[in-house]
């Protein structure tokens, strides 16, 4: 886009030179014809004026004095190439240009006492004086154009090269790699310093990030005491028999202890992930066996009905555990949001395990989609944690694929319920 801005200015700027250039050369001829018109009206004054009219070394150029009734008086042996003028000038001065053929004349005709004097010249140097500057103007105007732009890419490529390695480093950056930084360039300049602002920057967002890790950690591994406690108590006096009015209250609060302890062990799973603690057990894992153990294990928890007839063998190298994590989330968001009916399917597709849970629920509208992936947040607002969870399911789900190569989203092509497809890269033949 520079580059052609640069073109413009210089093409309006190489015009303007060109007109200029002809106006001074034509200004210049004008002041010739008006020194030879001069002559002839001091030797026809003096009654001097001759026939021929003698020329003055140009072939081509002409003069001529032609009587008010048309009739010519004198003129040079080479005469004006359109004939003598109809009438007048007027004013009583006049410049003008003529062609024949591919002639090209300046004339200037003036009327002094009655008669008419021309003079004319031809424009042939004032012509290709003119051609070889805009000639040249229209190679050189290109040609530094190129130069300029190709001279400006190379300064400012080798200027903005640390910035743009600042830029891409950056841009590599998430809050899982805190702890990189961006490479300071030797110079003390404006781009050094900028990159010294960044590190110190990614300094301070790397503590704070820390502190709010061990801070929740912290406060996980303090609330889970108490709460065991807490279960335990409510355990044991239901046991012993109490008031139903009392076995009902402590249910309820069986239910919310319930609640806390898996929003607990939700945020504890959280600040190890966020702590960037590298998986510590990647094994070959079976996904058809993880996937077959926890919807038996939902089943006898919930009444909701689990298809598992898509369901064939799938293997792939990671943490059992976390994957068991995985599928057990997405099963308890099935049977929190559908309507009962619940399928699982599992196959390996180029190369990946493809798992996909579904529901036959209202679904997830398309614009809230990839919000469901983000912490604390729920298909409803309105329900309560109670209810459909604290919406950190589906962050640790994703936290947890991507941690083993895979990624995880919503099936835009839903058009009933809400499916969760999470693609894990599959075992090929010969690795473990």
């Amino acid at each position: 886009m520079a580059s052609v801005l640069v073109l413009i200015v210089l093409g309006v700027t190489g015009a303007t030179l060109a007109a200029t250039q002809r106006a001074v050369l034509t200004d210049s001829v004008d002041e010739v014809l008006q020194r030879r018109a001069a002559d002839l009206e001091a030797s026809l004054d003096a009654g001097e004026l001759a026939d021929p009219i003698p020329g003055q070394g140009d072939e081509e150029s002409f003069a001529e004095v032609v009587a008010a009734d048309g009739g010519l008086i004198a003129s040079t042996a080479n005469r004006s190439p359109d004939g003598p003028p109809p009438r007048a000038p007027s004013p009583s001065r006049a410049f003008g240009e003529i062609r024949k053929g591919d002639q090209h004349y300046r004339v200037l005709t003036e009327v002094h006492h009655g008669f008419l004097v021309r003079a004319g010249t031809p424009l042939d140097d004032v012509d290709d004086s003119a051609l070889a500057l805009v000639r040249g103007l229209g190679f050189s105007i290109p040609a530094a154009t190129v130069l300029l732009a190709l001279l400006v890419w190379l300064v400012l490529g080798r200027v903005l090269r640390p910035v743009e390695s600042i830029r891409s480093q950056v841009a590599e950056i998430s809050g899982g790699s805190l702890d990189r930084r961006v490479p300071v360039p030797g110079a003390d300049d404006e781009i050094g310093r900028l990159a010294r602002t960044m590190n110190e920057m990614l300094d301070r967002l790397e503590r704070s990030a820390e502190l709010q890790e061990r801070f929740v950690a912290d406060a996980s591994h303090e609330l889970r005491a108490p709460l065991a406690r807490i279960r335990t108590e409510i355990d044991v006096s239901l046991a012993e028999g109490v008031h139903p009015d009392a076995r009902a209250v402590l249910r309820s609060v069986s239910e919310d202890v319930d609640s806390l302890q898996q929003l607990v062990a939700d945020l504890l799973a959280l600040a190890r992930s966020d702590s960037r603690v590298p998986l510590t057990h990647r094994l070959a894992v079976d996904l058809d066996d993880l996937v077959l153990r926890e919807a038996e294990r939902a089943r006898t928890r919930n009444v909701a009905s689990i298809d598992l007839s898509a369901v064939s063998g799938a293997q792939v190298l990671g943490d059992p555990s976390q994957l068991s994590r995985v599928i057990r989330n997405l099963l308890d968001n099935a049977i929190a949001y559908g309507g009962g009916r619940i399928a699982v399917s599992l196959a390996e597709q180029d190369g990946s395990a493809v798992l996909a849970v579904s529901d036959d629920g209202p679904g997830v509208p398309p614009g809230l989609q990839e919000r469901m992936f983000e912490r604390f947040t729920r298909a409803d607002e309105a329900r309560t944690p109670s209810a459909g969870g604290a919406g950190l399911g589906l962050s640790i789900s994703r936290q947890i694929i991507e941690a083993h190569g895979g990624v995880i989203s919503f099936d835009p092509g839903r058009r009933r319920g809400a499916r969760v497809v999470a693609r894990l890269p599959a075992i090929r033949a010969g690795q473990s």
